[in-house]
């Protein structure tokens, strides 16, 4: 089973993640913030991994330091999930249609991170979340991973469907970059690591 745990404390927040990469789509959520909890939840169920995730933050100042802590964990735990990445596929896209919203989501695991997040919001805020932390989430789970990953909404109006498009298209993205392939005999690199 490739699954990791990692916790991380500072003097905002108090995160912890738990994620099996060879899931069902389970998972757990207490983080105090109800519009970023369903959207997370979309990773999990549509890339059928088992996540938990816990966070006690500073919500009083709002909830930026919590989503970007939660995003730096969650990107570790891929990385620590994946290990040495022995025969995965490498890469992952999708393209995710939500109602109005079609979103593209493309990624490589490649040890060489990278964030590009053409996605734009007319709402300054998604629920009780600013619309901005979409990009600042996924920006820390790409460093955090090291991973390569590119978002583009190819069309949308709904604030909530682009978003919700988002972390969909990152979960079915993610499950397949994850994918076991037998024919790839140890790394798929001519350089032979990632």
């Amino acid at each position: 089973m490739r699954c990791k745990e990692i916790a991380r404390k500072t003097f905002e927040t108090d995160v912890k993640v738990n994620l099996n990469i060879d899931g069902q789509g389970d998972y757990k959520f207490n983080t105090g913030m109800g519009f970023f909890d369903h959207m997370v939840s979309h990773i999990a169920k549509h890339g059928l991994f088992d996540l938990d995730v816990f966070c006690k933050g500073d919500l009083e100042v709002d909830c930026h330091h919590s989503i970007e802590d939660i995003g730096i964990v969650l990107g570790q735990c891929i990385k620590g999930a994946l290990g040495d990445k022995k025969g995965i596929k490498r890469y992952g896209q999708a393209i995710i249609p939500m109602d109005d919203a079609l979103v593209l989501c493309a990624l490589d695991l490649s040890g060489r991170p990278y964030f590009n997040f053409d996605v734009a919001f007319t709402n300054a805020r998604l629920g009780t979340m600013d619309s901005e932390l979409v990009e600042e989430f996924f920006r820390a789970v790409a460093v955090h991973s090291e991973m390569n990953l590119h978002f583009k909404c190819l069309h949308g109006h709904n604030n909530h469907h682009i978003a919700e498009g988002v972390f969909k298209a990152f979960g079915h993205a993610l499950d397949e970059a994850t994918m076991i392939d037998n024919r790839i005999k140890g790394i798929l690199s001519t350089k032979g690591s990632l």
